[in-house]
C-alpha cells in the first residue's frame, strides 16, 4: 500500500476516529522501513503517480504481535482500573 493509502485506510476503518498527517506518516514509515519492519518500493498510483509502496517484512509482522499484546495487556490494565473505580464510587 502507498503512503496516500495508509492514511486512508487508517482513517476508513477506524470509522473516520483516527487521522494520521502526512507530517507523521512518513517519518514514521522511514523508521519502520530503518527498523527492517517494512519494505518499500517504488510504482504506479491508481492514478499514474510515481508512489512509494509499503509492505511488513517477516520482522515487521513479529513486531506488529509483540506490540498488539503489549496493547491488549495495556487496555486490560486501563479496563480493570477503571472498572474497580466505577464499583468503588
Amino acid at each position: 500500500m502507498h503512503g496516500w493509502g495508509v492514511t486512508l485506510h487508517i482513517q476508513q476503518v477506524s470509522d473516520q476516529v483516527l487521522r494520521v498527517e502526512e507530517g507523521s506518516l512518513y517519518p514514521a514509515l522511514h523508521r519502520m522501513e530503518q527498523a527492517g519492519w517494512i519494505a518499500a518500493e517504488w510504482g504506479m498510483s491508481e492514478n499514474n503517480r510515481r508512489a512509494r509502496y509499503y509492505k511488513l517484512t517477516i520482522a515487521g509482522r513479529k513486531q506488529l504481535a509483540a506490540e498488539e499484546k503489549s496493547w491488549k495487556q495495556l487496555t486490560e490494565a486501563v479496563t480493570r482500573v477503571l472498572t474497580f473505580a466505577s464499583d468503588h464510587a
